[in-house]
């Protein structure tokens, strides 16, 4: 018994159903407390970490091995399951909006330089940081509303797409400012060249024929295990192919999800790979929550909290006013302004590539995992909450538009009489909050005859 007990722990199996119990537990917990349980995973993470009982090291190569693999397959997915016509069609403003988040993370990091004794080198570092926002998390947010198809989706996959690609001169540049060399600017231009050129090519030559028919796919399309392993190969193979050449390897998984989304393969491929993608991405989430140095976010808190809200307020903002800016409209712009407000997974690669070549020092490099962490946990709990906001001022805005109205009727406003136009309008917000406290008790008693309408319905037949 005990050298079986031994055993077990040699093979880490104790410490594996040890996190996939407490994943599903704390998952199905902020369900049960109507929350994304993306964050459930994020806290599990947490609690198993160094900050926590200390089970699983933040260190584990296989954990982060993993959290990788959960990227890869998530961009994957996401190129299968993208509108060729759509994604070309917000490709142009994505990238004026990318371009524009990154000009506006530079105007905060170098207007903190100013103020601080932060070195040129950080405050471009901090910049690239925080212009970044996770496609993981953004993505899983926008599907949780059903928004992940619509317009909201289709502008923020696309500017999440730019941003990825974005990432590969990042890296470059936050390793060449630690003094390992100089930056090759004629070989960064020849990266980003080829990048863009090949999906660029890709976009027209897949867009210009109908699906692709591999010879191979009559034999395959039935058989689950062969279109689990053909996909997740082909998954893997392009993005150690855009690795090696020096581009993302999330870059290359994203163009393999582009070519089989655009073949006969599509649907079965979807089927098959969604489980294995959600388990992955299970992992990812964890492995942020084995980032969280609680430590430290306890003895600097005031300064992670109040760096974590002006980031989240300011993405929100200037993501909502680019996404308008770019003609887009306001429903469209708050859905994936918000998707968008947190600080992206590739954020963690580029500051430890900054840390690692002696670009930033260990103060900044436990800052800025202590913001991207803590602003990836409360991300979701934003968007619910900014959403339900933003819901009841339109709504109010509107039963106020009204009453006003009601009250002018054929009338000509003057404001000669300030007195008179301000009790007018104290008049009309009297109205309308009397009209929302109404629709809000009826919205109230029709829920709850819900039920009585369905088990009545249910009884009819057998009476």
């Amino acid at each position: 018994m005990e050298h079986a007990v031994a055993q077990a722990h040699e093979t880490g199996l104790i410490e594996i159903a040890l996190v996939i119990v407490l994943a599903v537990s704390v998952g199905l917990l902020l369900m049960r407390l109507k929350q994304p349980p993306l964050v459930g995973f994020i806290l599990a993470g947490v609690l198993l970490g160094p900050s926590g009982f200390g089970l699983v090291a933040s260190s584990n190569e296989n954990i982060t091995m993993l959290a990788e693999l959960g990227v890869l397959m998530l961009l994957f997915f996401i190129g299968m399951e993208l509108s060729l016509k759509a994604f070309v069609a917000a490709l142009k403003p994505a990238v004026q909006i990318a371009f524009g988040q990154l000009a506006a993370s530079m105007a905060i990091t170098f207007g903190l330089m100013a103020i601080s004794e932060a070195t040129l080198a950080e405050a471009l570092i901090l910049g690239f940081i925080i212009a970044l926002s996770s496609t993981v998390v953004a993505m899983k947010m926008l599907d949780d509303i059903g928004e992940l198809r619509s317009e909201s989706g289709r502008i923020a996959v696309a500017v999440l797409i730019a941003q990825d690609l974005a990432v590969v001169p990042m890296l470059i540049v936050a390793t060449s400012l630690g003094g390992e060399g100089e930056i090759g600017w004629v070989g960064l231009t020849i990266k980003i060249g080829v990048a863009v050129a090949v999906l660029a090519g890709l976009l027209w030559y897949l867009g210009r024929r109908p699906k692709l028919k591999p010879g191979f796919a009559p034999a395959v399309e039935d058989n689950v295990e062969m279109l689990a392993l053909g996909s997740l190969g082909f998954c893997f193979a392009a993005a150690a192919i855009s690795g090696f050449i020096g581009l993302s390897p999330a870059y290359g998984a994203f163009i393999a999800g582009l070519v089989v989304g655009a073949s006969t393969l599509r649907s079965p491929v979807i089927h098959v790979v969604e489980p294995i993608q959600s388990i992955l991405l299970v992992v990812f989430f964890l492995s942020i929550g084995l980032l969280i140095d609680i430590d430290y976010i306890v003895e600097n808190w005031v300064l992670v909290a109040v760096a974590s809200f002006v980031v989240i307020v300011a993405k929100t903002v200037w993501n909502v006013l680019l996404i308008r800016l770019a003609g887009l409209k306001h429903t469209t712009a708050m859905e994936a302004g918000l998707a968008m407000a947190q600080i992206g997974e590739f954020s963690f690669v580029l500051a430890a590539a900054a840390f690692a070549s002696g670009a930033i020092g260990l103060d900044v490099y436990r800052l800025a995992l202590a913001v991207t962490a803590v602003s990836l946990l409360v991300s979701p709990a934003w968007m619910i909450v900014m959403r339900q906001i933003e819901g009841e001022a339109r709504f109010g805005y509107a039963e106020f538009k009204q009453a006003l109205a009601e009250l002018y009727e054929d009338q000509v406003e003057t404001v000669e009489d300030v007195g008179q136009w301000i009790r007018v309008r104290l008049r009309a917000l009297r109205r309308a909050a009397r009209r929302r406290r109404v629709a809000k008790l009826e919205a109230r008693q029709t829920r709850s005859s819900e039920p009585a309408s369905a088990e009545a319905s249910e009884k009819a037949p057998a009476e």
